[in-house]
């Protein structure tokens, strides 16, 4: 029976820092790191994800779609000393909470007063 490749992968965030690295199997999913990404999820940062829906990952400049393997995700190009894969963490509020955001926004007509004089 072949050996499990296991991949170290870490988290790049939105400013700077980062999670891990952590060992996954090559098997585990795009969406099992997010799991993990929301859980371990530094305490005191401006912006923080409040559902896995809300993570985005990216690696060598792609989106990872939730249902792709690590194995199927790891390129050359992610990789840094000692085979750590670096992936990107954006983190995208929902729909939902972007429009009530939007309803938030005063956009009620305003009376225009204009004062002129003509000479």
């Amino acid at each position: 029976m072949p050996e499990e490749e296991l991949v170290d992968i870490k988290f790049r965030l939105y400013d700077g820092s980062d999670i891990g690295p952590f060992r996954y199997s090559s098997t585990s999913t795009v969406d099992m790191l997010k799991q993990r990404i929301v859980s371990d999820w530094p305490k005191g940062k401006t912006i923080a994800p409040k559902a896995v829906n809300e993570v985005k990952l990216i690696s060598s400049g792609k989106i990872l779609e939730n249902s792709k393997t690590v194995g199927q995700c790891k390129g050359p190009l992610g990789e840094v000393g000692g085979g750590v894969v670096v992936m990107h963490v954006v983190v995208q509020p929902s729909l939902a909470k972007t429009k009530t955001a939007e309803k938030k926004i005063d956009d009620s007509p305003r009376k225009i007063v204009c004062q002129c004089s003509i000479l």
